[in-house]
C-alpha cells in the first residue's frame, strides 16, 4: 500500500490517504465516514495501529479505484503531497556505501578504513519538509549545500534489543529521505547542526508499506541536480545492510512508531566531486528510490 498525506490547498489540513494509481488517492476520513469502519486520521497513528488498521483498509480498497466511494476519491493532480509524517526521531547513518567512504575520506577528512560499526548521527523532526517544499540556503551559514539519496526505514513496532532475525518484523514501510548537509557546518567532528537545520530532511513522497517491496536490499536509487544525475547506486552496496542497523541502534535504545532509519548515501555527493559542487538557490534536487518514486525540492534563499 502507498500511504501519502496531502492537502486540498497550500493552508488546508493535512489529510491521509492511499495512492490507488497515478491518478487517485482514496481520503481514509471520507472512506472512514461512508463504510462506518474506524480507521487513524493521520499516518503516525495509522502505523501505531498497526495490522488491523492494514487489514481494514486492504479490505476496503480491494476493488482498487471502482470499489471506493466516488466521494472519497482524489485526483492526484488536484492535491498537494506533505512529509508522510514527523518522527519522533530520525537516526541517520554515516558512510553506509563503500564508495562514499573513499570519497569523504578525500574530501570530507573522515578515515578511510570501513567503519567497523554503523556510524549514527540524529536529524531532528524540525529538519522535516515535503515534497516540492524548499530546501533552504542561507549563504550566512553555509557556502557547502550538499544532497544525499537515501533509503528511510519507518518503524512500525517498538524494538528494543532485537537481533537480525527479528529486524524485519519491526519494519512499516519505506520512503526516501534526501540528507541535506552543510558541510562548512561540521563542529569538531559533530555532524548535528550540518545535518539537522530546518528543511535539511526532505521526506516522502510517500510510504510504502513493507509487504510492498519485496526486497529492500536490492533498489536502485539516484539522484539529480537540475536534470544531472549526480548520484546511481542500488541498496545491495550498502555496508551495514537494514536488519544489522536495526540490531545495531536497538542494542542500546528504542525504536519506536514512526522513527525513521535514513540507511546512508551512496557515492556522488557535491563535496566528492572534482571540483566540488554544491547546492545554490534556483536549483532543483530529485531523489529517486526504485519502488516508492521520486522526491523533488526547489532550493531557494533563506534570507
Amino acid at each position: 500500500m502507498r500511504l501519502v498525506t496531502y492537502t486540498l490547498n497550500d493552508d488546508g489540513p493535512h489529510l491521509l490517504g492511499a495512492q490507488l494509481d497515478d491518478d487517485h488517492i482514496v481520503d481514509f476520513a471520507v472512506l472512514s465516514e461512508r463504510t462506518g469502519v474506524r480507521l487513524p486520521l493521520d499516518l503516525l497513528s495509522f502505523v501505531r495501529a498497526g495490522e488491523p488498521a492494514l487489514e481494514a483498509v486492504r479490505r476496503l480498497l480491494a476493488d482498487g479505484p471502482a470499489g471506493a466511494p466516488a466521494e472519497a476519491l482524489r485526483r492526484t493532480g488536484e492535491v498537494s503531497l506533505r512529509a508522510p509524517l514527523r518522527p519522533g526521531k530520525i537516526i541517520g547513518v554515516g558512510l553506509n556505501y563503500v564508495e562514499h567512504v573513499a570519497e569523504s575520506s578525500r574530501s570530507l577528512d573522515t578515515d578511510k578504513e570501513l567503519p567497523p560499526r554503523p556510524v549514527l548521527f540524529s536529524k531532528p523532526a524540525t529538519a522535516v519538509t515535503g515534497p516540492g517544499r524548499p530546501i533552504l540556503h542561507n549563504a550566512d551559514l553555509t557556502t557547502q549545500l550538499d544532497w544525499e539519496c537515501e533509503l528511510a526505514v519507518v518503524i512500525g513496532r517498538s524494538a528494543f534489543r532485537v537481533s537480525e532475525e527479528e529486524a524485519y518484523g519491526h519494519i512499516f514501510g519505506y520512503s526516501i529521505l534526501n540528507d541535506i548537509s552543510a558541510r562548512d557546518q561540521r563542529r569538531s567532528g559533530q555532524w548535528f547542526f550540518s545535518k539537522g537545520q530546518d528543511s535539511y530532511a526532505p521526506f516522502g513522497p510517500a510510504v510504502v508499506t513493507a509487504d510492498e517491496l519485496r526486497d529492500p536490499m536490492a533498489l536502485d536509487l539516484s539522484l539529480r541536480v537540475n536534470g544531472v544525475v549526480k548520484q546511481k547506486s542500488n541498496t545491495r552496496h550498502m555496508l551495514f545492510p537494514i536488519a544489522r542497523l536495526i540490531a545495531d541502534i536497538s542494542s542500546g535504545m528504542t525504536l519506536e512508531p514512526g522513527d525513521v532509519i535514513a540507511t546512508g548515501s551512496p557515492s556522488g555527493v557535491g563535496a566528492g566531486m572534482v571540483p566540488p559542487e554544491f547546492l545554490h538557490p534556483g536549483d532543483t534536487v530529485e531523489a529517486t528510490v526504485e519502488g516508492i518514486g521520486t522526491l523533488t525540492n526547489p532550493v531557494i534563499d533563506a534570507r
